[in-house]
């Protein structure tokens, strides 16, 4: 039995012999016993010889081993990110997608893709978390392994649900139940998935569907016996108790919610013991006990403040209930505290994530040409030149999959962001830019909602007219987007952090985050904001119908000298009369760079996987899930 310690001998196992000598397979597998068992373990005082291991392992050439190489980098990239270090866990995963890929093991590379997926969803980067699950859904046929499908399924579906696309996240799920009927073995992920059905009910305030969900997760589970298998318990009670107490079923909330605190003390779990205390709370607030419930929904947010990852849970209870009682003033404080806090975690997880990128862009242009030394003086100037065109287009093709990833919570078609980019790129030429001025001005015009990221879901999927309080954090996405951008260290990009900043300002003054004024407005913002308000004005949203598009040029026109400079306005309305003469689709001409992108590549392939397997169980009929709402 191997023995787990902390002390300095431990690294011993980490320092490899060369690959060629007769002693490397089983240094090999001594590692990957000691990288699982700490794995297991969970104590924090393995993360340095969690490090050292995987750094051990990403630098042995070769294929050879690859089976036990994969699994040591795939149990510490697990072990980082259940250790709180996601961006940490990305490096050693990558490295065993890489690997597997080399190999050809579909195995291992679908369960390499899966991890991969779950750490950048965790970490808000949902556009490559799909794109992983997409991967991970075309090795399927290859496997025949119905367990590894659910999981697939399970973890896009969460992916989803972060990005607040409910209702697709649903159709995942339930994808899930209908592989999981008649198979006792896969039970498991049947119950996850009601569980999950049963959350994205709750936020899109379908209690009834959400209790008949969380209900039948309730009735299928079976007693907890391990620390996890507590907290997914408290999780599930928890879940079950706010969806009673949005209908008013006091009584039963609170009989939920005591079994969560059950469960809560038997898992020796810091969040468990939160949610489980949030939701007494709102019972408590519920049913009368104001001053009880207060007191104790801020002891929770005092804990959850020593844990990032329950702290906006905890602060949007408390929003909640202070709402609720009539405290608006006092809601307003904490909401403002979980926008703040939810701002800086997109931010600082949106900048992590550009920075990872162009990192593995840069390894692969250095490992693709010589280097420059070796290289004629001329030769190595323009490999110069052409590195960083390839970093300027890694980081560019980064942020704009966070921008897409913003829009998708109300543009279904990812499009929006595209479109824009091109009818202002377009603008731009009617105007008289020359022709890198508009070409960048179309890349920039991509980014102009990237703050959405910061903006909470309840606020900007409302369906109804948001009230001053809502309007002044809907306003912060232009603050928040221009902040990401500055971050980006890209001096190209500064024309994109005008527009983001700047796309809500009016020509008469009167707009927003700066009111300025006339020509004080950066020249591409005031192209920008044309393309924007014509192209929301003529899609869908949750909050409103599509406009004709004369009825939105009427209303454009309105407002020429207000909120659009004149001249621009002008030539916007001959621009778009000439694209009517042009093209029978606008929209399919202005989102043309759209079917580039690999993100929306990836969602395109998943939801034709999910027709085709809808349509193999309904016996072949012609039936089609409504996932493009």
């Amino acid at each position: 039995m191997l023995k787990i310690g902390n002390s300095q001998p431990d690294l011993k196992l980490t320092r490899l012999p060369p690959v060629t000598s007769d002693g490397f397979q089983k240094a090999l597998s001594d590692l990957a016993l000691a990288v699982n068992a700490r794995l297991q373990q969970g104590s924090p005082q393995s993360a340095d010889f969690i490090r050292s291991a995987s750094e051990a392992v990403s630098g042995v050439p070769g294929s050879e081993y690859a089976n036990l190489r994969i699994n040591i980098l795939l149990d510490a990239a697990h072990y980082l990110y259940v250790s709180g270090k996601p961006f940490e866990a990305m490096p050693p995963s990558d490295q065993a997608v890489q690997l597997a890929e080399r190999v050809e093991h579909v195995a291992l590379l679908r369960k390499a893709l899966t991890i991969q997926g779950v750490m950048y969803a965790d970490t808000g980067n949902i556009s490559r978390a799909v794109e992983c699950y997409a991967r991970a859904l075309e090795l399927l046929p290859q496997l025949n392994d119905p367990a590894a499908e659910c999981v697939v399924w399970v973890n896009l579906g969460s992916a989803l649900l972060y990005g607040a696309q409910y209702r697709d996240a649903i159709a995942c799920y339930e994808h899930v139940i209908r592989l999981a009927s008649n198979n006792p073995s896969l039970q498991t992920h049947r119950r996850s998935a009601f569980q999950n059905i049963a959350l994205c009910a709750l936020h899109l305030e379908d209690y009834s569907r959400g209790l008949k969900a969380c209900e039948t997760a309730v009735a299928e589970s079976t007693d907890p016996h391990s620390a996890s298998e507590y907290l997914s318990g408290v999780l599930r009670e928890t879940l079950y108790t706010r969806l009673l107490l949005e209908v008013d079923a006091l009584d039963k909330a609170r009989e939920r919610c005591e079994i969560a605190k059950r469960y809560a003390k038997l898992s020796n779990s810091a969040k468990a013991e939160i949610s489980a205390s949030c939701a007494e709370g709102l019972c408590d607030v519920y049913s009368g006990r104001v001053d009880v419930g207060i007191s104790r929904l801020t002891n929770a947010l005092e804990r959850a403040r020593l844990m990032r990852s329950m702290l906006r849970d905890a602060l949007k209870d408390l929003v909640k209930a202070y709402d609720m009682i009539g405290q608006p003033e006092r809601a307003l404080i904490y909401l403002r505290e979980m926008m703040q806090a939810l701002r800086d975690n997109h931010v600082e997880n949106a900048v992590n994530h550009v920075r990872l990128h162009v990192q593995q862009v840069g390894r692969e242009i250095v490992g693709d040409v010589p280097l420059a030394a070796h290289l004629q003086r001329k030769e190595a100037t323009l490999q110069s030149k052409v590195a960083e065109q390839e970093l300027f287009k890694a980081r560019l093709e980064m942020l704009e999959r966070l921008a897409v990833t913003a829009e998708l919570r109300d543009d279904s078609t990812g499009e929006h962001s595209y479109r824009v980019g091109k009818l202002s790129g377009l603008l731009a030429r009617e105007f008289g830019c020359d022709d890198h001025t508009c070409h960048m001005i179309e890349l920039a015009a991509r980014l102009h909602d990237i703050g959405k990221i910061g903006v909470p879901d309840a606020i900007l999927l409302k369906p109804d007219k948001l009230n001053e309080a809502e309007l002044q954090v809907m306003r912060t996405h232009t603050t928040v987007g221009a902040e990401l951008l500055s971050k980006s260290n890209m001096p190209e990009l500064r024309m994109a952090e005008e527009i983001a900043r700047h796309h809500h300002e009016w020509w008469n003054g009167n707009g927003y985050p700066g009111n300025l004024s006339g020509t004080a407005i950066p020249l591409a913002a005031r192209i920008t904001a044309l393309a924007d308000v014509f192209d929301a004005l003529t899609h869908r949203r949750p909050y409103k119908i599509a406009w004709p598009i004369d009825a939105a040029l009427d209303e454009i026109t309105r407002l020429k000298g207000r909120q659009f400079e004149p001249q621009l306005t002008d030539l916007f309305v001959v621009l778009i009369s000439q694209l009517r003469r042009d093209y029978i689709d606008i929209d399919s001409f202005l989102g043309q760079a759209a079917h580039g992108s690999p993100f929306l590549q990836a969602r395109s392939r998943i939801w034709n996987a999910l027709h085709r397997s809808h349509d193999v169980e309904a016996g072949g009929s012609n039936s089609r899930l409504d996932l493009q709402r």
